[in-house]
């Protein structure tokens, strides 16, 4: 079984053809940092011209590489959401006009999910049950995963995710855009101990977070700083620190709760080398395993929306010829595969 896999829910335009024999044959992607970063930041009406634009030279190009041909297509996933709807739109349009125009079925697949499921795709993929940290600009959640589509909400942000916290103090600090890795490189200059940040929402039981006040303290930190040698540095490694022992300490707890021997970590912030290195300190004193998705998937993309619809589609999973993105929608609302 062939599945494309159509991923346009902000500001990368992905494309994948994933196979049930041979696997991923390949993805494609063009990031739009360099238009957004003239904004410093995403603008949604740039981002959904610029999908326009890039969508049928991605999949000519995808198709060129992996020599296959539209005819042989059996599935088309598409992104339906969450997301930017005007982005959305684009995928969704391209993916169901062609999904007509070649009479095969498609489906629109939750982006969170498709994040969730990118660790699946490795060679050594980790087995169900496990617990899930999805981390990126928009979201930061632990998931506990039984299966495909069966999933329980153990705790989420209750204002900035992760990812928005890192680009808001890289703004702060008069980083570029993406905020995220402009300030891990700071942070490598930066020198252990000199500044000591909160690590949010842990000195009490749950799962929630909360990155808001922690971006509050830095933004205190840069004013108080401001002009000081070597200051930007310290405040961004004391900030990324706080992040990583916030997330460490919340998965252990996850794990601990839940009794789950493995912890899959996905989403943009999952790139970080900071956090994995903690996340993995974690992971071994809590005699777990950790899971992460290859570097280029961490990041949006066609691959793990093609392999999430692969999951479904493999059990005749389709959507009607009417179709409709859904900018904000739950990962706790989804249900297994229809067969399953």
């Amino acid at each position: 079984m062939l599945i494309l896999g159509v991923e346009t829910s902000c500001d990368e335009t992905g494309l994948a053809l994933y196979d049930s024999a041979g696997g991923l044959l390949s993805h494609v992607l063009h990031s739009q940092v360099d238009l957004h970063a003239l904004h410093g930041g995403v603008v949604p009406e740039l981002a959904s011209r610029d999908h326009i634009r890039r969508v049928i030279p991605l999949l000519d190009q995808l198709l060129q590489q992996t020599d296959r041909r539209t005819a042989e297509i059996d599935g088309i996933a598409y992104t339906r959401g969450p997301g930017l709807a005007g982005a959305l739109l684009v995928g969704a349009g391209v993916a169901r006009s062609l999904a007509w125009a070649l009479d095969r079925p498609a489906l629109g697949i939750h982006h969170m999910e498709a994040h969730l499921l990118a660790p699946l795709l490795e060679p050594e993929p980790p087995a169900f049950p496990f617990v899930a940290l999805l981390v990126s600009g928009g979201h930061t959640m632990l998931v506990q995963v039984a299966g495909v589509g069966r999933y329980r909400l153990l705790g989420e942000s209750v204002d900035d995710a992760a990812g928005e916290a890192f680009d808001k103090t890289a703004k702060l600090l008069g980083l570029g855009y993406p905020g995220g890795p402009a300030l891990e490189r700071l942070a490598r200059q930066g020198r252990q101990g000199v500044f000591r940040l909160p690590r949010p929402m842990t000195d009490r039981p749950g799962l929630d977070f909360s990155f808001s006040g922690l971006k509050t303290q830095a933004r205190n930190l840069i004013r108080r700083h401001e002009g000081t040698e070597d200051a930007a540095a310290d405040i961004a490694h004391a900030f990324q620190e706080a992040v990583a022992d916030t997330l460490a300490i919340k998965c252990r707890r996850a794990l601990t709760d839940t009794g789950a021997g493995r912890l899959v970590v996905s989403g943009g912030v999952s790139a970080n080398g900071v956090i994995r290195t903690r996340l993995d300190d974690m992971a071994r004193a809590a005699n777990a395993e950790v899971y992460y998705p290859r570097l280029d998937l961490c990041t949006d993309n066609g691959a793990m929306v093609a392999y999430a619809g692969w999951c479904r589609m493999q059990v005749g999973e389709c959507d009607g010829l009417d179709f409709d993105v859904r900018p904000r929608w739950s990962l706790a609302s989804l249900q297994p595969p229809a067969a399953d």
